[in-house]
């Protein structure tokens, strides 16, 4: 029972991990992965400032991909019935990660998201 409970308790973890970073949470970009990909490509750009724009992005894309991966992990042995549902769910929510980035993109160029110290 002991290893059963563990195994469960780590997909838990690995699923609502994530969750958090996924496309899959209508909320976490705002909340979650831009500020962290906000945090990282502030201090890449510590090494070179050109480094900032480029960071961010790819930061955002692989807070959302690292997400995708971990609650696949989390859920790779439960079996859904909804599969078709699923991947119209997933796919807004690539179009929403596209337009966050287009977003990000235009901000950085409007100088309204920035390095935390300029």
């Amino acid at each position: 029972m002991g290893l059963k409970f563990q195994k469960i308790c780590k997909m838990g973890i690995l699923t609502t991990v994530g969750y958090i970073l996924s496309p899959l949470s209508w909320w976490n970009d705002l909340v979650i992965n831009i500020p962290i990909s906000w945090l990282i490509a502030s201090l890449m750009s510590k090494i070179k400032s050109s480094f900032f724009e480029v960071s961010f992005i790819l930061a955002y894309w692989l807070t959302n991909v690292l997400g995708l991966i971990l609650f696949h992990l989390g859920l790779r042995e439960i079996i859904s019935s909804q599969a078709k549902n699923k991947k119209k769910l997933i796919l807004n929510d690539v179009l929403l990660s596209i337009v966050y980035t287009i977003l990000i993109f235009i901000f950085i160029k409007l100088k309204i998201i920035k390095p935390f110290w300029d």
